[in-house]
């Protein structure tokens, strides 16, 4: 199978789109029968450098068909396939798209990126609301070659590398642009995937210059790691003779039967080491979706209040975020509770903060609720976080004094650790007030921050704005649309302390409110699905 990997040149003159536009065009027209498969880089309709969505849009609107309608027509003439990476129109939005074109000029399948850029999402405003959720590796397979793909910031996520293997892939299509790494460095990460996927890579991508040592380094790898054929900087084309079919296999340790380097790792894989969530992991708080229904202290109407049956049932079903408590114990540990005092929860009675947290497991926490819930025990954060991190948002209302002094750093730092610990920065927010929140901006200003009402709701937006929050939590009845509207105009999020009524929550969605903390999940998440339904 003689394969054929093209290179065209880039320009950071927008000026310029139409010559170098013309160049690619000219690559295509140069293409020979004799080619079994042609590969071209990303962004293919957007020929130089854009710097506003505007630029990007006429790019698109200008090149785009007439470049589609060359790979296929160039297909078709010299008998090949042809991949080429160019956008795509949705029902939601615009796609970065690898298109698929067989040898008689038909698409017949499409890539959609699937770790778009931070400047793509924001900037270009791409749409990702399919990377959102689990989906296996897109395979499109042409005369009996299994085709896997990987565009550009793609080639950065190894971790994805085992799914494409299990897959099977003969070919990996690499469509890039990838123009600030060095050619060592793409090298690198080409023979990787390749080596670890057990499969041909053919990387397509542009020249930044022939004298450059960055970007470029369109190349075509065997599975073994072996590069074939490497361009470096050099503007053009390049081929290469390759068998599909022929593996790489190795011993599976020493002594053992040979195998490939994907199976032989699979045998000893433990996701669960540096996955935190592993396959249950969820859109993260920046790229959840809105409006949210938010589990106050998990599903508290069928189980106690901030134990793992309540956030594990609000999870089961579906729940954006679950909302819980911090104390910090005489000893240090923290501690899940949203009273200070244990009276109302359990079968004793003692302020968690004057108690040892060996104290406070001789306290059942469960049996109040239910008999059949006798025996529970006051949760620490990490038991939360060990079996639930990445599964959901979570909403951390640390709790102290309002008007006291500020909070002990060194309780905020550890509880940052274990957050880190578990790998969920992005997956949790600080709701608190003053006190806390003036410490949290101060050692842990990643970590994404939400304004209580405390003692005086009125002006929790002045307060958000000055501690940078990302989120208020309005507390009714002390809120009215002026507020909803000062904090959407600033950019905050609101979230609105409680609703366990549905045609309240629904009367405060309309309002402009982003989440909904409710004591009743089931009945105010259902209700609210059903209204987006009708």
């Amino acid at each position: 199978m003689k394969v054929c990997i093209i290179q065209p040149a880039y320009c950071t003159d927008y000026m310029r789109s139409d010559d170098f536009f013309s160049y690619e065009m000219d690559f295509l027209e140069s293409c020979t029968p004799d080619l079994d498969l042609i590969v071209m880089p990303e962004y293919c309709d957007v020929p130089c450098f854009t710097d506003t969505k505007e630029k990007f849009i006429n790019s698109i609107q200008k090149y785009n068909s007439m470049l589609i309608q060359k790979a296929c027509d160039t297909a078709l003439r010299c008998k090949a396939i042809v991949f080429i990476n160019a956008i795509s129109q949705s029902n939601a939005g615009l796609r970065n798209t690898t298109y698929a074109i067989d040898r008689e000029g038909k698409i017949v399948g499409h890539y959609y990126k699937q770790h778009l850029t931070p400047n793509e999402v924001a900037e270009r405003n791409l749409d990702n609301s399919y990377t959102l959720t689990f989906d296996s590796p897109t395979v499109i397979e042409i005369e009996g070659i299994r085709y896997g793909f990987l565009t550009c910031y793609d080639f950065y996520f190894y971790e994805a590398f085992a799914q494409i293997a299990r897959e099977k892939i003969d070919i990996i299509i690499g469509c890039s642009h990838q123009r600030s790494d060095s050619h060592s460095a793409l090298e690198m990460m080409t023979r990787f995937c390749a080596y670890n996927c057990n499969a041909y890579v053919l990387r397509s991508s542009v020249s930044m210059g022939e004298d450059k040592i960055i970007g470029g380094a369109s190349m075509i790898v065997a599975p073994d790691a072996t590069v074939l054929v490497h361009m470096k900087s050099k503007v053009g084309m390049a081929t290469a003779e390759i068998d599909p079919t022929k593996k790489y296999y190795k011993p599976a340790g020493f002594g053992n039967p040979n195998s490939a380097h994907y199976e032989y790792i699979e045998k000893g894989r433990r996701p669960w080491k540096y996955r935190a969530a592993g396959s249950a992991i969820v859109p993260n708080d920046i790229e959840m979706p809105y409006p949210r229904i938010c589990a106050h202290r998990g599903f508290n109407t069928i189980a106690p209040e901030n134990s793992m049956a309540a956030f594990g049932a609000a999870v089961a079903m579906g729940a954006e975020e679950i909302e819980f408590d911090l104390w910090v114990t005489k000893d240090g540990e923290i501690v899940v509770s949203h009273d200070e005092n244990m009276e109302r929860i359990s079968n004793g009675n003692g302020i968690i903060t004057e108690m040892s947290y060996t104290e406070l497991l001789k306290f059942d926490v469960g049996y109040k609720f239910s008999e059949h819930f006798s025996g529970l025990h006051i949760l620490k954060f990490e038991d939360v976080l060990r079996k639930f991190a990445c599964h959901v948002i979570m909403n951390i209302h640390i709790k102290t004094d309002p008007e006291g002094p500020d909070y002990n750093a060194e309780h905020l730092r550890k509880i940052v650790n274990l957050i880190y610990k578990y790998d969920c920065v992005n997956y949790v927010y600080f709701m608190s007030t003053e006190p806390v929140l003036r410490i949290a901006l101060e050692i842990a200003p990643e970590i994404r921050r939400c304004c209580g009402a405390g003692r005086r709701p009125w002006d929790i937006v002045e307060r958000a704005i000055a501690y940078k929050c990302h989120k208020v939590q309005l507390f009714k009845p002390y809120f009215n649309q002026e507020m909803i509207d000062k904090a959407q105009k600033n950019r905050i999020r609101c979230n609105v302390f409680y609703a366990d009524d549905p045609d309240e929550a629904n009367k405060y969605l309309k309002m402009g409110v982003d989440t909904i903390l409710t004591n009743d999940y089931g009945r105010v998440s259902q209700a609210i699905k059903q209204e987006k339904i009708n």
